[in-house]
């Protein structure tokens, strides 16, 4: 069974700054496309970036030039650094595989404050 942890949420004005980080448990033999979703009060969850294997990424169009997602090469762990956050950011965030095929972990809240 795969679980997601994610960690590095807060509370923050708009312009700043925040990291997250997210960790896979569980039995792997290789290591897997991730990806960090968000979603935001009544909304559906959305796509924010995805990292895959070999270190392609790809952005929503919304977050382009302000979050960078990398990952650990050899385990299954996935970081997004979201700079210039904006009140619209505002969501839980959450990671898993890209597609996201597994259970979601507990999410970690981002709230930008205007």
């Amino acid at each position: 069974q795969v679980q997601f942890v994610e960690s590095g949420g807060g509370l923050v004005q708009a312009g700043g700054s925040l990291g997250l980080s997210c960790v896979a448990s569980g039995r792997f033999s290789t290591t897997f496309d991730m990806a960090w979703y968000r979603q935001a009060p009544g909304k559906q969850r959305e796509l924010v970036a995805r990292v895959t294997r070999g270190g392609t990424t790809n952005y929503a169009d919304s977050v382009k030039g302000r979050f960078t997602i990398s990952r650990d090469s050899t385990e299954n762990r996935a970081y997004l650094q979201m700079n210039n956050l904006k009140p619209e950011d505002t969501a839980v965030y959450y990671c898993n595989g890209a597609p996201a095929f597994y259970g979601w972990g507990p999410g970690t809240q981002v709230t930008v404050s205007s």
